[in-house]
């Protein structure tokens, strides 16, 4: 077991104050966070600072800065041409690197304002309904839904009856899909997705705001049911005409990861079948819709799970970047045109998180990656040529980047345990920084915990895991203190960070100002460790997840300052399910949980996240059957409190309803509180009552 521990600074700890829950949860009034430069940006090489009252730009290599832009000055330009004040500069970008020419979003239009002459340049009006816009910067096009239809340029470019859905996110957000719209490299041409939901079963969610209820349907395919037909369209805003790509039947079928070719003549996507487990990187030809070829394949015997789309150098159209897990970590390869493998470009048992951009002077490409440590997030350029890696910037903690144009500087946005957030401009090739911003500590007044971090072997005996601990400032170790896991344990999360206090919740540091002793552990299943360690929960989600996790309790109760029999469990989504797993089947351990939006039984899940890891309930009917908490409600022996909010269209509020009617069957006696009005979770005001209650329950039963 390795113990690594920091302690917050913590002077003359018994004249300060501890924080509040207003003080730790966003939403609160009096939330604290690290300063940071919101809106911070390049404009080709230069260093675009927003702020309230101005823009400043920055020169990366001479640190000189100059004010461009004062909002007195620009309110007083708009104002002029009839166009509302803006409050701040923080919503504005600077897409055009050799015009001074920044481009303000407001809620009906775009105005391109110019510094230099002080004058509007431009306005693009759009409806103030509009939704999902998407403006191209070079050929001056917008394209935006209302409603379920797609407009570009103002025209409407579909009306399709209602149950179709064109423009918007399809396959629920899965597979890296965040929209629905593509431009071309030069704005000559539009992709867009178009969902056809009408064969999906309607699900009903209640408006418990009108005197008499209001029904809320919503499609949502379960697990092993009819799913929604997507096609990809390909509009021209010169010629107005639309053509849609030649898939086939788009039944049971996954369309992912679109981009287009440099000369804009194809377009390509990964195309995924429903059982997750065959991709096939597909070409299409983009003005006749006619698949042209397949360029490569991936199988694997549990699933595949493409998540970006291919990437063109931009100094040879002939070559492209392909990430893939295909070695066991997401990993990137270079391939040519024709889909012949060029060579790897990065390799070893460490993840690329995500591709910054390139230098085109020096064949380089900028990612991020977790070489340094699964807890970490670094920057490295690397030689497309050799697959050299270099460092950018220092090897400490978790950092946010954005690349210039040329690729030759990085705005690093980085935080460390001890480090609430570091700002500095990189010059990539030798990494010199020059620093625009050191947070302080936004809790630096405040009496504080103690946070370590160190592993412990998982439930194979082979596998570290990565946990941290964190006890009450101050603590009496001849005193047994209760504790509380706050797990996720899911796929796509990673709880425990090399990230300021190493990715603590407010809601842990306030709990262990009470007095409680905090753990969080990052099982298999979860991000970050490769694909080996995503998929052992394959087809049984929850049950090695939590074997993992019965073992960080028991390192719990191996420390002398923890009461054994008081020891609880919180978490939300797939935590709410790991919470109310851990309480079933280790009543012997866990005395409290408090369950948040809990999956229940996957089979009342949605297809494409729920038949990755499961397969259907009816190939997998032994897995369904033994992840079904329903099943175990028998088994609650400690106090359970379930949490689930009304409009929740991620995991519908039947997960929560369905364990309350096995419990009565079972006479067991869970207690459940509901949040109208919320969907997957509880924000803004009203998330400081959600951990006042959840506290609560703690304090009366642990």
């Amino acid at each position: 077991m390795v113990l690594q521990a920091f302690c917050m600074t913590n002077i003359v700890a018994q004249e300060q104050k501890t924080p509040t829950l207003e003080d730790l949860i966003p939403g609160g009034e009096t939330f604290r966070f690290a300063e940071n430069l919101n809106g911070i940006q390049w404009w080709g090489d230069m260093c675009a600072i927003p702020d309230i009252e101005s823009v400043t730009m920055r020169n990366p290599v001479t640190g000189k800065e100059q004010t461009i832009a004062t909002l007195e000055k620009v309110n007083s330009v708009l104002q002029s041409n009839g166009i509302d004040r803006i409050s701040h500069f923080y919503n504005v970008r600077f897409p055009w690197e050799k015009k001074n020419n920044m481009l303000i979003s407001l809620p009906d239009k775009y105005v391109i304002y110019n510094w230099g002459s002080n004058q509007v340049v431009l306005v693009i009006d759009f409806p103030q309904e509009a939704n999902n816009q998407d403006y191209n910067t070079i050929s001056g096009s917008l394209a935006y839904t209302i409603g379920n239809n797609l407009f570009v340029d103002n025209k409407q470019v579909t009306d399709e009856p209602t149950g179709i859905v064109s423009g918007q996110s399809v396959h629920r957000n899965e597979f890296g899909i965040s929209k629905g719209t593509f431009w071309s490299p030069q704005g000559n041409k539009l992709a867009f997705y178009q969902m056809d939901e009408s064969m999906v079963t309607e699900y009903p969610l209640v408006d418990v705001t009108a005197r008499i209820a209001e029904t809320n349907n919503i499609r949502y395919p379960m697990a092993g049911m009819t799913s929604h037909e997507v096609k990809v369209g390909i509009y021209n805003p010169t010629t107005e005409e639309t053509v849609y790509l030649n898939t086939g039947n788009p039944q049971n079928r996954y369309f992912t990861n679109i981009s287009w070719s440099p000369n804009e003549e194809k377009l390509y996507l990964i195309e995924l079948n429903r059982d997750q487990n065959h991709a096939q990187l597909c070409e299409y030809n983009a003005t006749t819709g006619e698949m042209e070829r397949v360029l490569l394949e991936e199988k694997h015997n549990k699933y595949v799970e493409p998540q970006n789309p291919i990437e063109f150098l931009p100094w040879d159209n002939n070559l492209f970047i392909y990430q893939s897990q295909r070695d066991g970590y997401n990993h990137l390869y270079l391939y040519d045109v024709d889909g012949n493998l060029i060579r790897p470009l990065t390799q070893g048992e460490w993840l690329v998180q995500e591709v910054l951009g390139y230098n085109t002077k020096t064949k380089e490409v900028v990612i991020a990656s977790t070489e340094e440590s699964p807890l970490n997030r670094n920057l490295y350029r690397v030689d497309t040529r050799t697959g050299k890696r270099t460092a950018i910037g220092n090897s400490e903690g978790v950092h946010r980047a954005q690349l210039s144009t040329s690729g030759e500087y990085v705005i690093d946005n980085y935080s460390s345990p001890t480090t609430p957030r570091n700002i500095d401009l990189i010059r990539v090739k030798d990494s010199k920084p020059q620093r625009l911003l050191t947070a302080e500590n936004p809790y630096k007044d405040f009496k504080m915990p103690t946070i370590q971090t160190g592993t412990i072997k998982a439930a194979d005996g082979v596998t570290d895991l990565y946990y941290r601990l964190i006890t009450p400032a101050d603590m009496d170790s001849t005193v047994q203190h209760p504790a509380i896991v706050y797990v996720y344990g899911g796929p796509h999360a990673q709880m425990v960070t090399n990230g300021f206090q190493n990715g603590a919740r407010g809601w842990d540091l306030y709990m262990a100002n009470k007095g409680y002793v905090m753990l969080s552990i990052d099982n298999r299943g979860s991000s970050n460790r490769g694909l080996e360690f995503e998929n052992a929960t394959f087809r049984q989600l929850g049950i090695e997840e939590g074997k993992d996790q019965a073992l960080g309790a028991a390192f719990l109760q191996s420390l002398p300052y923890v009461d054994a029999n008081r020891i609880g469990a919180h978490g939300w989504s797939f935590g709410g399910h790991m919470t109310t797993a851990l309480l079933l089947r280790y009543p012997e351990i866990y005395k409290v949980g408090v369950a948040g939006g809990p999956v229940i039984d996957w089979k009342y899940y949605e297809v494409m996240y729920g038949e990755r890891y499961m397969d259907t309930p009816e190939s997998n009917l032994e897995g369904y059957e033994a992840t079904n908490l329903n099943n175990f409600a028998g088994n609650l022996k400690g106090r359970l409190l379930m949490i689930h909010d009304d409009h929740d269209d991620t995991c519908v509020p039947q997960h929560a309803l369905s364990f309350m009617k096995a419990c009565v069957e079972a006479r067991t006696y869970p207690d459940l509180f509901i949040y109208p009005g919320h969907k997957h979770n509880v924000i803004g005001r009203d998330r400081v009552h959600l951990h006042e209650a959840i506290t609560r329950y703690f304090e009366d039963h642990l």
